[in-house]
Formats: structure tokens, C-alpha cells, sequence
């Protein structure tokens, strides 16, 4: 598996953005989302990778499903089509999922959460990768 990025340097409207998204978008920790996947027999939930192709194809969570950010809003109703389901994004470090689950939020998907840290948090606490 090619290691993952650093963390970007973000510009200050994007962080300001992001920053303002934490009190309107659910975070959970990696380890609460790994909790999860370990007892989803009990709890079930949808994980989601909101990444690029590229970022997919490097590594994600096993048992993640791949619809990027890109495209997400369009094609979640067909993915997900029950807006009460138990939803978990995540991104390369928990930007772009708070901005993805505030879309979903605002399009009547009522149990959304955003993964903090992303996939570098998950790679850190070094829980397992998945790769094609």
C-alpha cells in the first residue's frame, strides 16, 4: 500500500468554511467508527469514502463504499435510499466529509456523522487497509 499524504495546508475561507460546518455535522472519532465497524452485526451503518478515485485506489476502511465528493449528491439517493439509515463519511483528514455531511443533512438524510481525522487518523491509530 503507497502511503497516504500529508495534510494539506488549507486557505483560510476553506478553513473558515470547515470550522463552521463542526457545529452543524456530527464528528466521531476513528475509534468510535472502528467500534462500529467491529459491532455492525448490532448496529448496522453505511461507511462512506467521499475521496478521490485516486485516494481510493491507495487504500480505504474495509468495508467502505467509494462515492466521491464530486458526485455524492448526485448519486446518494441511489445509494442510500433510506434517509434514516446510520451514515459515517470520511475524507483524507475530516474537511471534506463535514462539507459532504452537511450537504446530506440538508437533503433530509437525518443520521449523518463526519469521521475526524480522516483516513490519515485511521492509517495513525493503525487500524487495517483495504486496497484493490
Amino acid at each position: 500500500m503507497t502511503n497516504q499524504p500529508s495534510a494539506p495546508s488549507h486557505s483560510s475561507g476553506f478553513t473558515t468554511l470547515v470550522s463552521g460546518l463542526k457545529q452543524a455535522v456530527p464528528e466521531i472519532t476513528v475509534e468510535m467508527t472502528k467500534n462500529l465497524l467491529d459491532n455492525a452485526s448490532n448496529k448496522p451503518f453505511i461507511l462512506i469514502d467521499v475521496r478521490e478515485y485516486d485516494e481510493w485506489d491507495r487504500g480505504y476502511i474495509p468495508g467502505a463504499i467509494h462515492v466521491s465528493k464530486g458526485i455524492l449528491e448526485r448519486d446518494i439517493e441511489k445509494t442510500v435510499p433510506n434517509r434514516d439509515a446510520k451514515i459515517v463519511l470520511y475524507c483524507g483528514g475530516g474537511s471534506r466529509s463535514l462539507i459532504a455531511g452537511d450537504n446530506l443533512i440538508k437533503m433530509g438524510y437525518k443520521d449523518v456523522s463526519s469521521m475526524t481525522g480522516g483516513m490519515r487518523g485511521w492509517m495513525s491509530a493503525g487500524y487495517p487497509v483495504a486496497e484493490d
